[in-house]
């Protein structure tokens, strides 16, 4: 597999969901459980922080706060994450998310292919993964999830 190519694909795949969509009609809730396109915008960017921050504990860096809270607090990270960015408009999330992802499309390449496929490299995942099963699980398949249920109400907006 190819991390480099699948964290793309996934960047693609939430650029052409959103592709033209009104910023008013971003704020609509029920695209997602109560969330609106903005929340799972900020879900996404928040969820690719942690990303840099896990390519960085690869490439030395020992600094990983969000990495930290993403480990920490899993089962409220989604909830508090995306309430975090709540004062955000939605150009300004989309921004966080785009800076994020081009971080961790600029780090990717520091960590070698034989590191991507070592299987118990990221620990708190599961010894029997590694990070390419990481970022194809986590973030390729997350973002066709809600990028789905995005086009979903994006085909309720035109009927």
């Amino acid at each position: 597999m190819n991390a480099h190519d699948v964290i793309r694909y996934g960047h693609e795949t939430v650029l052409t969901a959103i592709d033209g969509l009104p910023k008013d009609d971003w704020l609509t809730p029920g695209v997602c459980g109560f969330w609106s396109v903005k929340d799972i915008i900020a879900h996404l960017a928040s969820f690719e922080v942690a990303l840099v921050d896990v390519l960085r504990s690869l490439t030395g860096e020992t600094s990983t706060p969000m990495l930290q809270t993403f480990i920490e607090t899993y089962p409220q990270f989604n909830d508090t994450q995306v309430e975090l960015r709540r004062h955000k408009t939605a150009d300004e999330v989309l921004a966080e998310y785009m800076d994020a992802y081009e971080q961790a499309a600029a780090l990717l390449p520091e960590i070698s292919p034989e590191l991507c496929r070592q299987n118990g490299t990221l620990a708190w995942y599961g010894e029997q993964y590694d990070l390419d099963d990481f970022i194809l699980y986590t973030f390729y398949g997350h973002k066709r999830e809600h990028c789905a249920q995005i086009n979903v109400f994006r085909d309720t907006l035109s009927s």
